[in-house]
């Protein structure tokens, strides 16, 4: 099975985040994809941290060293879908790039934002939703 991930759930498990749990087991033995555009707000998600003091330059190197343990493949999408699917939904290229991702692959996205969740469900993509 594959399953598109964006970078909140990326971040969740890196950070063991109350969910990392039930991620964990919900992706173990998936396919784990992405768009490219992911890898990056992996970048943006730790220079955040550091500017806001959650984190040292040191945890933020460890964390880094995580994600690349993590199987995931990027998969490239069409910037013209991305931008219409953007035009469209109200969202940001980012979410677009997630949702028209699974949509190409068809498969199914897991992520914790919920304006992701919402926008994904309008666009008709299946959305595997995490427990709390």
């Amino acid at each position: 099975m594959d399953i598109v991930v964006d970078t909140s759930v990326i971040i969740a498990v890196i950070a063991n985040e109350p969910e990392k749990d039930w991620l964990i087991q919900q992706t173990t033995g998936a396919n784990l994809l992405a768009p490219p555009s992911c890898h990056w707000e992996i970048g943006n998600a730790f220079s955040a941290m550091l500017r806001r003091g959650r984190i040292t330059l040191s945890q933020a190197q460890d964390a880094i060293q995580a994600y690349r343990e993590i199987p995931v493949r990027f998969v490239d999408v069409d910037l013209v879908q991305a931008v219409e699917l953007a035009n469209r939904l109200a969202i940001y290229a980012y979410d677009a790039y997630i949702i028209a991702c699974a949509l190409n692959q068809r498969c199914a996205i897991m992520s914790l934002d919920r304006g992701l969740v919402t926008a994904a469900k309008s666009a008709g993509a299946d959305v595997l939703e995490v427990s709390r």
